[in-house]
């Protein structure tokens, strides 16, 4: 089964991996749900490493992943490496600090769904949207400090962040630095 998440244990450090598609059900045997997420997370302790790489996925999922490490005790150091769109914004923002790579980027949009029905289903489905659209901009604002309204109007413009612009706008904490170890022949 190949997982949207990998974990490995190095000693004092653990590190968590989000990489792929996020989903609440397994659809095609190469997802995981946010139950068996939530096992392994509990299975060790001490401080994690949350690597990134993800163009999001389902929203609820996001939200319990999200909501799991906002609960977890111990610090959660989020690192996009390469992508954290969508939903996988999200979760990046209940790390207790997070760093982009120089050539990262994030990506925050509004809520969206395929629908169908008639007129009075589509009015409910607006306010559904509306009530994600605001649970998100919960999570954006208590990492970021903005104003809903900015936040707001950042989502309805499909924003993409380079590392420099989501530290800019406090999505971000830091950027990473290369370290080069040179040797002389």
């Amino acid at each position: 089964m190949r997982k949207f998440w990998s974990f490995s244990d190095e000693g004092n450090i653990r590190t968590l991996r989000i990489e792929g598609q996020i989903a609440d059900e397994t659809w095609f045997g190469d997802e995981v749900t946010p139950q068996l997420f939530k096992n392994d997370l509990n299975a060790g302790k001490g401080d994690i490493t949350l690597w990134i790489n993800s163009p999001g996925g389902d929203v609820f999922a996001a939200a319990q992943i999200y909501n799991m490490l906002m609960d977890y005790k111990e610090n959660v150091h989020v690192i996009i490496d390469g992508l954290a769109a969508s939903a996988a914004s999200v979760i990046a923002m209940a790390g207790t600090t997070v760093s982009m790579s120089p050539v990262a980027m994030m990506m925050i949009h509004n809520p969206w769904t395929i629908a169908q029905g008639e007129a009075k289903d589509m009015e409910k489905i607006i306010e559904m949207l509306g009530e994600i659209k605001e649970s998100i901009v919960n999570a954006y604002e208590l990492r970021t400090g903005l104003s809903r309204a900015k936040i707001s109007h950042l989502m309805d413009s499909e924003s993409w962040f380079n590392a420099r612009k989501a530290v800019e706008l406090g999505f971000a904490d830091k950027i990473l630095s290369v370290k080069m170890n040179l040797k002389k022949n």
